[in-house]
Protein backbone atom coordinates (compact mmCIF):
# COMPACT_ATOMS: atom_id res chain seq x y z
CA UNK A 1 0.00 0.00 0.00
CA UNK A 2 3.24 2.39 -0.80
CA UNK A 3 0.63 4.63 -2.50
CA UNK A 4 -1.78 4.91 -0.10
CA UNK A 5 -5.01 3.42 -1.79
CA UNK A 6 -7.43 1.15 0.10
CA UNK A 7 -7.78 -2.68 -0.47
CA UNK A 8 -10.64 -4.25 -1.01
CA UNK A 9 -11.16 -6.94 1.49
CA UNK A 10 -14.00 -8.22 4.16
CA UNK A 11 -10.91 -8.96 6.73
CA UNK A 12 -10.28 -5.79 8.86
CA UNK A 13 -6.66 -6.11 10.29
CA UNK A 14 -4.86 -3.50 13.16
CA UNK A 15 -1.71 -2.50 12.51
CA UNK A 16 0.37 -0.83 15.09
CA UNK A 17 -0.35 2.72 13.99
CA UNK A 18 -2.40 4.18 11.46
CA UNK A 19 -3.32 1.82 9.10
CA UNK A 20 -5.55 2.35 5.75
CA UNK A 21 -7.35 -0.85 5.24
CA UNK A 22 -10.71 -1.28 5.27
CA UNK A 23 -12.22 0.16 8.32
CA UNK A 24 -14.68 -0.85 10.90
CA UNK A 25 -17.91 0.91 10.11
CA UNK A 26 -17.84 -1.11 6.42
CA UNK A 27 -15.57 -3.83 7.17
CA UNK A 28 -18.70 -6.49 8.08
CA UNK A 29 -21.57 -4.98 6.29
CA UNK A 30 -22.27 -1.48 4.71
CA UNK A 31 -26.11 -1.87 5.42
CA UNK A 32 -25.37 -2.64 8.96
CA UNK A 33 -23.07 0.01 9.23
CA UNK A 34 -25.07 3.03 8.10
CA UNK A 35 -27.97 2.26 9.93
CA UNK A 36 -27.05 4.35 12.71
CA UNK A 37 -25.36 8.21 12.19
CA UNK A 38 -24.29 8.55 15.84
CA UNK A 39 -22.38 4.93 15.31
CA UNK A 40 -19.96 6.34 12.69
CA UNK A 41 -19.03 9.65 14.82
CA UNK A 42 -15.55 9.15 16.31
CA UNK A 43 -13.15 10.26 13.91
CA UNK A 44 -13.01 13.74 14.57
CA UNK A 45 -13.17 13.48 18.20
CA UNK A 46 -9.71 11.96 17.92
CA UNK A 47 -8.40 14.37 16.47
CA UNK A 48 -9.99 16.99 18.05
CA UNK A 49 -7.41 15.58 21.15
CA UNK A 50 -4.70 17.46 19.15
CA UNK A 51 -6.97 20.84 19.68
CA UNK A 52 -6.34 20.83 23.80
CA UNK A 53 -3.29 19.36 24.18
CA UNK A 54 -0.44 20.88 26.65
CA UNK A 55 0.66 22.99 23.93
CA UNK A 56 -3.39 24.95 24.28
CA UNK A 57 -2.90 25.13 27.78
CA UNK A 58 0.63 26.84 28.04
CA UNK A 59 -0.47 28.88 25.18
CA UNK A 60 -3.82 29.66 26.79
CA UNK A 61 -2.61 30.01 30.08
CA UNK A 62 0.29 32.40 28.65
CA UNK A 63 -2.34 34.44 27.06
CA UNK A 64 -4.91 34.55 29.88
CA UNK A 65 -2.21 35.55 32.66
CA UNK A 66 -0.54 38.39 30.25
CA UNK A 67 -3.35 39.70 28.75
CA UNK A 68 -6.17 39.03 30.42
CA UNK A 69 -9.64 38.38 27.67
CA UNK A 70 -7.77 40.22 24.98
CA UNK A 71 -6.71 37.03 22.93
CA UNK A 72 -10.56 35.43 23.59
CA UNK A 73 -11.46 36.14 19.79
CA UNK A 74 -8.07 34.04 18.86
CA UNK A 75 -9.54 31.20 20.14
CA UNK A 76 -12.85 31.85 18.14
CA UNK A 77 -11.39 32.60 15.17
CA UNK A 78 -8.92 29.71 15.11
CA UNK A 79 -11.54 27.11 16.13
CA UNK A 80 -13.61 27.98 13.31
CA UNK A 81 -10.99 27.59 11.00
CA UNK A 82 -9.07 24.67 12.40
CA UNK A 83 -13.40 22.85 11.99
CA UNK A 84 -12.77 23.89 8.19
CA UNK A 85 -9.76 22.45 7.32
CA UNK A 86 -10.47 19.24 9.20
CA UNK A 87 -13.51 18.54 7.38
CA UNK A 88 -11.63 19.03 4.14
CA UNK A 89 -8.68 16.53 5.31
CA UNK A 90 -11.81 13.85 6.43
CA UNK A 91 -13.28 14.73 3.13
CA UNK A 92 -9.97 13.84 1.14
CA UNK A 93 -9.50 10.43 3.33
CA UNK A 94 -13.22 9.39 2.08
CA UNK A 95 -13.31 10.35 -1.14
CA UNK A 96 -9.97 9.17 -2.31
CA UNK A 97 -8.98 6.38 -0.22
CA UNK A 98 -5.78 8.17 0.41
CA UNK A 99 -4.41 10.01 3.74
CA UNK A 100 -3.59 13.17 3.03
CA UNK A 101 0.54 12.88 3.20
CA UNK A 102 0.10 9.54 0.79
CA UNK A 103 -1.94 11.87 -1.71
CA UNK A 104 0.91 14.96 -1.28
CA UNK A 105 3.57 12.87 -2.08
CA UNK A 106 2.20 11.03 -5.15
CA UNK A 107 2.29 14.02 -6.67
CA UNK A 108 5.98 14.85 -5.84
CA UNK A 109 9.28 13.71 -6.86
CA UNK A 110 11.72 11.56 -4.56
CA UNK A 111 14.20 14.46 -3.65
CA UNK A 112 11.03 17.14 -2.91
CA UNK A 113 9.12 14.43 -1.35
CA UNK A 114 11.88 13.84 1.35
CA UNK A 115 12.14 17.70 1.89
CA UNK A 116 8.52 17.79 2.38
CA UNK A 117 8.62 14.96 5.40
CA UNK A 118 11.68 16.36 6.82
CA UNK A 119 9.76 19.76 7.92
CA UNK A 120 7.11 17.25 8.66
CA UNK A 121 9.37 15.10 11.07
CA UNK A 122 9.86 18.64 12.74
CA UNK A 123 6.67 19.34 13.13
CA UNK A 124 5.80 15.84 14.65
CA UNK A 125 9.21 16.71 17.04
CA UNK A 126 7.57 20.09 17.95
CA UNK A 127 3.87 18.27 18.66
CA UNK A 128 5.51 15.42 20.95
CA UNK A 129 7.30 18.05 23.03
CA UNK A 130 4.52 19.64 23.82
CA UNK A 131 2.64 16.14 24.73
CA UNK A 132 5.74 15.01 26.93
CA UNK A 133 6.53 17.69 28.44
CA UNK A 134 3.20 18.87 29.33
CA UNK A 135 2.43 15.33 30.68
CA UNK A 136 5.83 15.89 32.95
CA UNK A 137 4.06 19.12 34.67
CA UNK A 138 1.36 17.25 35.45
CA UNK A 139 2.42 14.60 37.06
CA UNK A 140 4.97 16.71 38.90
CA UNK A 141 2.31 18.72 39.51
CA UNK A 142 -0.06 15.59 41.29
CA UNK A 143 2.87 13.29 42.73
CA UNK A 144 5.67 15.27 42.67
CA UNK A 145 8.14 13.57 39.97
CA UNK A 146 11.08 15.05 38.35
CA UNK A 147 10.24 16.29 35.02
CA UNK A 148 12.47 13.90 33.27
CA UNK A 149 11.13 10.49 34.58
CA UNK A 150 7.18 12.55 34.49
CA UNK A 151 8.27 12.64 30.51
CA UNK A 152 9.39 9.27 30.23
CA UNK A 153 6.66 7.77 32.23
CA UNK A 154 4.29 9.97 29.73
CA UNK A 155 6.07 8.26 26.33
CA UNK A 156 6.05 4.48 27.91
CA UNK A 157 1.65 5.18 28.87
CA UNK A 158 1.30 6.62 24.92
CA UNK A 159 2.42 3.47 23.85
CA UNK A 160 0.20 1.61 25.52
CA UNK A 161 -2.64 3.77 24.24
CA UNK A 162 -1.82 3.11 21.16
CA UNK A 163 -1.46 -0.93 21.93
CA UNK A 164 -5.26 -0.43 22.27
CA UNK A 165 -5.46 0.60 18.98
CA UNK A 166 -3.44 -2.28 17.51
CA UNK A 167 -4.62 -4.84 19.46
CA UNK A 168 -8.38 -3.88 20.31
CA UNK A 169 -9.54 -2.00 17.15
CA UNK A 170 -10.03 0.91 16.15
CA UNK A 171 -13.29 1.86 17.64
CA UNK A 172 -12.25 0.82 21.34
CA UNK A 173 -9.42 3.14 20.73
CA UNK A 174 -12.03 6.39 19.57
CA UNK A 175 -13.37 5.35 22.89
CA UNK A 176 -10.71 5.34 25.42
CA UNK A 177 -9.56 8.81 23.38
CA UNK A 178 -12.86 10.38 24.07
CA UNK A 179 -12.96 9.25 27.65
CA UNK A 180 -10.01 10.93 27.99
CA UNK A 181 -11.41 14.29 26.09
CA UNK A 182 -14.42 14.28 28.39
CA UNK A 183 -11.85 14.25 31.58
CA UNK A 184 -9.95 16.51 29.85
CA UNK A 185 -12.88 18.96 29.54
CA UNK A 186 -13.95 18.44 33.44
CA UNK A 187 -10.82 19.28 34.55
CA UNK A 188 -10.68 22.59 32.62
CA UNK A 189 -13.57 23.43 32.72
CA UNK A 190 -14.66 22.95 36.57
CA UNK A 191 -13.42 26.09 37.89
CA UNK A 192 -16.39 27.42 36.18
CA UNK A 193 -18.92 25.89 38.66
CA UNK A 194 -16.95 28.22 41.62
CA UNK A 195 -16.03 31.24 39.96
CA UNK A 196 -17.09 32.70 36.92
CA UNK A 197 -15.80 35.40 34.17
CA UNK A 198 -17.44 38.71 33.72
CA UNK A 199 -19.71 38.47 30.95
CA UNK A 200 -18.70 42.25 29.63
CA UNK A 201 -14.85 41.70 29.94
CA UNK A 202 -15.94 38.18 27.80
CA UNK A 203 -17.46 39.63 25.31
CA UNK A 204 -14.76 42.67 24.90
CA UNK A 205 -12.33 39.98 24.86
CA UNK A 206 -14.05 38.63 21.13
CA UNK A 207 -12.95 42.09 19.42
CA UNK A 208 -9.78 41.70 17.48
CA UNK A 209 -6.92 43.28 18.11
CA UNK A 210 -3.38 42.60 19.82
CA UNK A 211 -1.41 44.85 22.08
CA UNK A 212 2.30 44.43 21.25
CA UNK A 213 4.81 41.81 19.69
CA UNK A 214 4.38 39.48 23.15
CA UNK A 215 0.32 39.58 22.01
CA UNK A 216 1.14 38.30 18.64
CA UNK A 217 3.98 36.00 19.62
CA UNK A 218 0.87 34.25 21.83
CA UNK A 219 -1.89 34.93 19.28
CA UNK A 220 0.42 32.55 16.91
CA UNK A 221 1.25 30.13 19.45
CA UNK A 222 -2.60 29.56 20.41
CA UNK A 223 -3.28 29.56 16.43
CA UNK A 224 -0.55 26.85 15.86
CA UNK A 225 -1.96 24.73 19.16
CA UNK A 226 -5.50 24.97 17.28
CA UNK A 227 -4.82 24.43 13.84
CA UNK A 228 -2.29 21.54 14.02
CA UNK A 229 -0.73 20.21 10.94
CA UNK A 230 -0.99 16.47 12.73
CA UNK A 231 -4.43 17.02 13.09
CA UNK A 232 -4.64 18.05 9.79
CA UNK A 233 -2.82 14.99 8.13
CA UNK A 234 -4.00 12.38 10.36
CA UNK A 235 -7.84 13.09 10.12
CA UNK A 236 -7.63 11.84 6.32
CA UNK A 237 -6.38 8.64 7.55
CA UNK A 238 -8.45 8.35 10.51
CA UNK A 239 -11.67 8.37 8.50
CA UNK A 240 -9.82 5.32 5.96
CA UNK A 241 -9.41 3.65 9.31
CA UNK A 242 -13.04 3.79 10.81
CA UNK A 243 -14.62 4.15 7.25
CA UNK A 244 -12.46 2.67 4.41
CA UNK A 245 -13.37 4.47 0.99
CA UNK A 246 -16.76 4.07 0.31
CA UNK A 247 -17.92 4.49 -3.24
CA UNK A 248 -19.63 7.06 -4.85
CA UNK A 249 -23.84 7.37 -3.52
CA UNK A 250 -25.56 7.41 -1.40
CA UNK A 251 -22.63 5.71 1.11
CA UNK A 252 -20.93 8.05 0.86
CA UNK A 253 -23.36 10.93 0.86
CA UNK A 254 -23.97 10.33 4.33
CA UNK A 255 -20.61 9.08 5.39
CA UNK A 256 -19.74 12.63 4.48
CA UNK A 257 -22.73 14.09 6.33
CA UNK A 258 -21.99 12.20 9.31
CA UNK A 259 -18.28 13.72 9.08
CA UNK A 260 -19.37 17.13 8.92
CA UNK A 261 -21.42 16.64 12.44
CA UNK A 262 -19.11 14.93 13.53
CA UNK A 263 -16.27 17.70 12.96
CA UNK A 264 -18.81 19.96 14.59
CA UNK A 265 -19.42 18.74 17.70
CA UNK A 266 -15.85 17.84 18.49
CA UNK A 267 -14.70 21.21 17.59
CA UNK A 268 -17.19 22.77 19.77
CA UNK A 269 -16.26 20.50 23.05
CA UNK A 270 -12.10 21.77 21.65
CA UNK A 271 -13.29 25.50 21.37
CA UNK A 272 -14.94 25.49 24.77
CA UNK A 273 -12.47 23.59 26.37
CA UNK A 274 -9.62 26.09 24.69
CA UNK A 275 -11.70 29.19 25.87
CA UNK A 276 -12.37 27.58 29.54
CA UNK A 277 -8.63 27.62 29.64
CA UNK A 278 -7.71 31.42 28.69
CA UNK A 279 -10.72 32.20 31.31
CA UNK A 280 -9.33 30.52 33.53
CA UNK A 281 -6.41 31.98 33.34
CA UNK A 282 -7.86 35.63 33.62
CA UNK A 283 -9.66 35.33 36.16
CA UNK A 284 -7.18 33.89 38.57
CA UNK A 285 -3.50 34.96 37.24
CA UNK A 286 -4.26 38.02 35.62
CA UNK A 287 -2.61 41.21 37.75
CA UNK A 288 -1.18 38.53 40.74
CA UNK A 289 2.46 37.99 41.35
CA UNK A 290 2.40 34.65 40.10
CA UNK A 291 4.73 33.59 37.04
CA UNK A 292 2.43 33.21 33.76
CA UNK A 293 3.13 29.02 33.73
CA UNK A 294 1.40 26.32 34.08
CA UNK A 295 2.22 25.42 37.70
CA UNK A 296 1.73 29.18 38.29
CA UNK A 297 -1.73 28.78 37.55
CA UNK A 298 -2.32 25.62 39.29
CA UNK A 299 -1.42 27.53 42.73
CA UNK A 300 -3.62 29.76 41.45
CA UNK A 301 -6.59 28.10 40.98
CA UNK A 302 -5.74 26.08 44.05
CA UNK A 303 -5.18 29.28 46.66
CA UNK A 304 -8.46 30.96 45.06
CA UNK A 305 -10.68 27.78 44.37
CA UNK A 306 -9.66 25.51 46.76
CA UNK A 307 -7.50 21.89 46.18
CA UNK A 308 -10.11 20.11 44.83
CA UNK A 309 -10.63 22.23 41.46
CA UNK A 310 -6.97 22.32 41.53
CA UNK A 311 -6.69 18.71 41.49
CA UNK A 312 -8.47 18.39 38.49
CA UNK A 313 -6.85 21.16 36.78
CA UNK A 314 -3.94 19.00 37.12
CA UNK A 315 -5.89 15.47 35.92
CA UNK A 316 -7.09 17.39 33.12
CA UNK A 317 -3.09 18.38 32.06
CA UNK A 318 -2.47 15.03 32.73
CA UNK A 319 -5.41 13.16 30.44
CA UNK A 320 -4.19 15.84 27.65
CA UNK A 321 -0.77 14.66 27.82
CA UNK A 322 -1.54 11.14 27.35
CA UNK A 323 -3.94 11.20 24.60
CA UNK A 324 -2.74 13.83 22.77
CA UNK A 325 0.78 11.96 22.73
CA UNK A 326 -0.42 8.61 21.55
CA UNK A 327 -2.20 10.73 18.96
CA UNK A 328 0.57 12.28 17.52
CA UNK A 329 2.46 9.31 17.36
CA UNK A 330 -0.12 7.88 15.26
CA UNK A 331 -0.21 10.76 13.46
CA UNK A 332 3.51 10.48 12.88
CA UNK A 333 3.19 6.89 11.28
CA UNK A 334 0.55 7.77 9.16
CA UNK A 335 2.71 10.95 7.71
CA UNK A 336 6.09 8.87 7.22
CA UNK A 337 4.01 5.99 5.88
CA UNK A 338 2.42 8.05 3.52
CA UNK A 339 5.70 9.83 2.84
CA UNK A 340 8.20 7.79 2.98
CA UNK A 341 6.71 4.79 1.97
CA UNK A 342 7.98 2.57 4.50
CA UNK A 343 6.91 1.85 7.91
CA UNK A 344 9.34 2.31 10.91
CA UNK A 345 8.60 0.45 14.52
CA UNK A 346 6.87 2.33 16.70
CA UNK A 347 9.32 2.27 19.40
CA UNK A 348 12.13 3.89 16.70
CA UNK A 349 9.86 6.38 15.97
CA UNK A 350 8.68 7.43 19.51
CA UNK A 351 12.48 7.56 20.37
CA UNK A 352 13.03 10.29 17.65
CA UNK A 353 10.05 12.64 18.46
CA UNK A 354 10.52 11.83 22.02
CA UNK A 355 14.00 12.50 22.88
CA UNK A 356 14.03 16.18 22.03
CA UNK A 357 11.50 16.63 24.59
CA UNK A 358 13.25 14.49 27.10
CA UNK A 359 17.10 16.63 26.38
CA UNK A 360 14.27 19.79 26.89
CA UNK A 361 13.47 18.37 30.37
CA UNK A 362 17.00 17.54 31.36
CA UNK A 363 18.68 20.36 31.27
CA UNK A 364 16.33 22.78 32.92
CA UNK A 365 14.59 24.74 29.76
CA UNK A 366 11.75 26.64 31.23
CA UNK A 367 9.08 24.10 30.41
CA UNK A 368 6.09 26.27 29.77
CA UNK A 369 8.13 28.43 27.54
CA UNK A 370 9.42 25.77 25.61
CA UNK A 371 5.49 24.78 25.36
CA UNK A 372 4.42 27.95 24.19
CA UNK A 373 7.48 27.75 21.87
CA UNK A 374 6.82 24.88 20.51
CA UNK A 375 3.10 25.75 19.15
CA UNK A 376 4.84 28.85 17.44
CA UNK A 377 6.68 26.02 15.56
CA UNK A 378 3.89 24.28 14.60
CA UNK A 379 2.07 27.26 13.35
CA UNK A 380 5.07 27.47 10.78
CA UNK A 381 4.54 23.46 9.53
CA UNK A 382 0.45 25.02 8.95
CA UNK A 383 0.94 26.44 5.71
CA UNK A 384 2.58 22.64 4.47
CA UNK A 385 -0.73 21.24 5.37
CA UNK A 386 -3.80 23.86 4.58
CA UNK A 387 -2.04 24.71 0.97
CA UNK A 388 -1.86 21.20 -0.38
CA UNK A 389 -4.80 20.43 1.41
CA UNK A 390 -7.14 22.64 -0.40
CA UNK A 391 -5.38 22.26 -3.42
CA UNK A 392 -6.43 18.57 -3.26
CA UNK A 393 -9.71 19.14 -2.48
CA UNK A 394 -10.42 21.88 -4.84
CA UNK A 395 -9.17 19.42 -7.72
CA UNK A 396 -12.09 18.56 -10.04
CA UNK A 397 -10.59 15.59 -11.67
CA UNK A 398 -9.46 13.75 -7.91
CA UNK A 399 -12.45 14.99 -6.55
CA UNK A 400 -15.34 14.38 -8.74
CA UNK A 401 -18.20 15.88 -7.32
CA UNK A 402 -17.44 16.20 -4.26
CA UNK A 403 -14.85 18.98 -5.19
CA UNK A 404 -15.01 22.23 -2.86
CA UNK A 405 -17.33 24.95 -3.69
CA UNK A 406 -15.41 27.76 -4.59
CA UNK A 407 -16.70 29.81 -1.72
CA UNK A 408 -14.62 27.05 0.58
CA UNK A 409 -11.82 26.94 -1.75
CA UNK A 410 -11.52 31.02 -1.46
CA UNK A 411 -11.56 30.44 2.55
CA UNK A 412 -9.18 27.74 2.32
CA UNK A 413 -6.66 29.76 0.38
CA UNK A 414 -7.24 32.48 2.89
CA UNK A 415 -6.72 30.71 6.10
CA UNK A 416 -3.25 29.30 4.44
CA UNK A 417 -2.49 32.75 3.56
CA UNK A 418 -2.87 34.28 6.62
CA UNK A 419 -1.45 32.31 8.88
CA UNK A 420 1.59 32.28 6.38
CA UNK A 421 1.20 36.52 6.59
CA UNK A 422 1.13 36.46 10.05
CA UNK A 423 4.20 33.55 10.41
CA UNK A 424 6.29 36.29 8.71
CA UNK A 425 5.36 39.26 10.94
CA UNK A 426 5.94 37.14 13.75
CA UNK A 427 9.57 36.79 12.81
CA UNK A 428 9.87 40.50 11.76
CA UNK A 429 8.17 41.53 15.44
CA UNK A 430 10.88 39.14 17.16
CA UNK A 431 13.80 40.20 15.30
CA UNK A 432 13.14 43.81 15.38
CA UNK A 433 11.89 43.78 18.92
Amino acid sequence: MSDGRVESSDTLTFQFGPSESRGDALAQSSQDSLKSSWYLLGPAFVAAIAYVDPGNVAANVSSGAQFGYLLLWVIVVANALAGLVQYLSAKLGLVTGRSLPAAVGKRMSRPVRLVYWVQAELVAIATDMAEIVGGAIALRILFDLPLLLGGIITGLVSLLLLAIQDRRGQIIFERVITGLLLVIAIGFAASFFVKTPPPGDVLGGLVPRFRGTESVLLAAAILGATVMPHAVYMHSGLVLDRHGHPAEGAQRRLLLRVTRLDVVLAMVVAGTVNAAMLLVAAINLQHRNITASIEGAYSAIHHTLGPTIAVLFAVGLLASGLASSSVGAYAGAMIMQGLLHRRIPMLVRRLITVCPALVILAVGFNPTRALVLSQVVLSFGIPFAVLPLVKLTSDRDLMGDDTNHPVTTIIGWAVGVMISLLNVVLIWLTVTA
